[in-house]
């Protein structure tokens, strides 16, 4: 049997957080969750786009400003974030020309990885049941380049750098349930 969203059971005092909650796959899970009961925060960077997405969702949906290109703008969203159960690392971009976080970080980077990262170790004291972050097949192009993470002393390849983000999703979720199992802690880390 195949599964569809019609699987998801009531999500009733449940609150989750989700990036790129205004477009794409982001979007179709607030309004999943929404529908089913849930507390929706949308962390988006584009908070007018949000709202517009907010308004033809039935159920309580949060858009709240968030920058994963910009680490005072993670730090920020942290700051004014509540106790919550899930967080859904969702927000990313894809196959740009090379462009730099406000940190100076390749933006594909920056964005899909190293905010991402930053956003959920600030918020990891707040959540309650688990983190999911969306990963890419893309992956299996990901090479990490530990000398040259924002590609400045190489030739830049954009599918190459997303590869490279999505790779990091997927190390990086593995090593916080590693590090989650062995403290003891009940949270759960999913890609």
């Amino acid at each position: 049997m195949a599964w569809s969203t019609a699987q998801i059971g009531d999500q009733s005092g449940r609150t989750v957080v989700i990036t790129g909650a205004n477009g794409g796959l982001g979007e179709v899970v607030t309004r999943v969750l929404a529908e089913r009961g849930a507390t929706v925060i949308m962390a988006c960077r584009d908070t007018k786009k949000a709202e517009l997405v907010a308004e033809g969702i039935s159920g309580d949906v949060r858009p709240k400003s968030l920058d994963l290109a910009n680490l005072a703008s993670v730090r920020d969203f942290a700051a004014r974030i509540g106790d919550f159960d899930v967080l859904i690392n969702n927000a990313g971009l894809m196959n740009l020309p090379l462009k730099r976080t406000a940190d100076g970080f390749e933006m594909q980077f920056g964005v899909n990885h190293l905010g991402h990262f930053a956003l959920t170790n600030h918020l990891l004291p707040k959540i309650t049941d688990r983190v999911v972050t969306v990963a890419s097949m893309a992956h299996l192009l990901g090479r990490i380049n530990l000398n040259d993470l924002s590609w400045k002393a190489r030739p830049y390849s954009a599918w190459l750098a997303y590869g490279q983000s999505k790779l990091a999703n997927l190390l990086f979720t593995s090593e916080l349930q590693r590090r989650l199992t062995e403290a003891g802690s009940p949270l759960k880390a999913h890609a």
